[in-house]
């Protein structure tokens, strides 16, 4: 089966097309440059090749930047993915969407559920939320996947972030009062290809909103100390960075982040037999990967019940 990966470039766009083989299925991987999801007619000539089933990896992700440059978030974020889910219902095709644990006000205290309410804090958070909501009127068969924390091999993140400042410092602050799920892209990859070489073989899915992202819990401070621990152990680093909890109020940004963006992923389980997986192993990885050691490839036969 042939699928179309939107946001090719990305941090999971990357590894959609990195592993789609693997799955049996045959790509198309225009990356932002090829391919701009705000332009219906550029949706349109990619279209001609008939893909039977998008995956949208396409965001725009910079938290802050959104704040102030707003048309471009939901430019991409809205109308992008209404472009596409309109493009897969003329089709007659399925579509794949990646969403956020941002679409939450952070106000909660137990892992958000798919039925909690939502509240965004931000412009990125509620132009992501505009966009599920924009694909739910047009597209019945869809799959919106909330994830939450991505971090990968590719692109900018808080791994590579905390990687280079453990070099450059001997000493740093990170925040310890927001909580939520770090979650590989290649493993939000893998699981979007295991449902899409489901769909190949049987012509369905169980579609709707459904909540994944790696487990369990833990603060930025907590990742970040587990980043330097691991980094070290891989030659990485020369020395861990001695690291000091700080509070969100010590570190302001232009946007608010949810204080709490723990996604219940038992719905999601229970579907479709694939649990959530600890980040520390998914970490190591990546650890592997960026220092040249291994490349993390998360098979189909790695994604199901043990």
């Amino acid at each position: 089966m042939r699928i179309l990966v939107c946001g090719a470039g990305g941090q999971v766009g990357h590894e959609l097309v990195d592993r789609a083989a693997a799955f049996g299925l045959d790509v198309l991987g225009p990356t932002r440059a090829q391919l701009d999801v705000s332009k219906p007619e550029q949706i349109a000539a990619l279209m001609r090749q008939r893909p039977e089933l998008i995956i949208n990896a396409a965001a725009y992700t910079h938290v802050d930047n959104a704040e102030t440059h707003a048309e471009q978030a939901y430019a991409v974020n809205l109308d992008g993915a209404r472009n596409l889910a309109e493009a897969a219902a003329h089709a007659g095709i399925p579509l794949l969407h990646i969403s956020t644990d941002y679409v939450f006000s952070g106000d909660a205290s137990a892992p958000y559920r798919e039925t909690d309410g939502t509240g965004p804090t931000g412009v990125y958070g509620a132009s992501k939320l505009a966009g599920e909501e924009a694909i739910r009127a047009c597209l019945e068969s869809h799959l919106i996947l909330r994830t939450s924390w991505v971090y990968g091999v590719h692109g900018h993140n808080f791994v590579k972030t905390m990687l280079r400042l453990g070099r450059q410092r001997d000493a740093l602050g990170v925040v310890s009062d927001q909580f939520g799920c770090p979650t590989q892209a290649g493993r939000i990859a893998s699981v979007l290809l295991t449902l899409a070489s489901r769909y190949a073989r049987d012509g369905r899915l169980d579609w709707g909103l459904y909540h994944y992202s790696g487990s369990p819990s833990c603060s930025w401070y907590d990742f970040a100390v587990e980043i330097f621990r691991q980094g070290e152990a891989m030659g990485l680093l020369a020395r861990q960075p001695q690291v000091s909890p700080i509070l969100t109020a010590q570190y302001p940004t232009p946007a608010r982040r949810p204080a709490w963006s723990v996604l219940d992923c038992s719905r999601f389980e229970t579907t479709f037999g694939l649990p959530p997986q600890p980040w520390q192993d998914d970490l190591s990885e990546v650890l592997a990967a960026l220092g040249g050691q291994v490349s993390p490839q998360i098979t189909p036969g790695q994604l199901s019940r043990a």
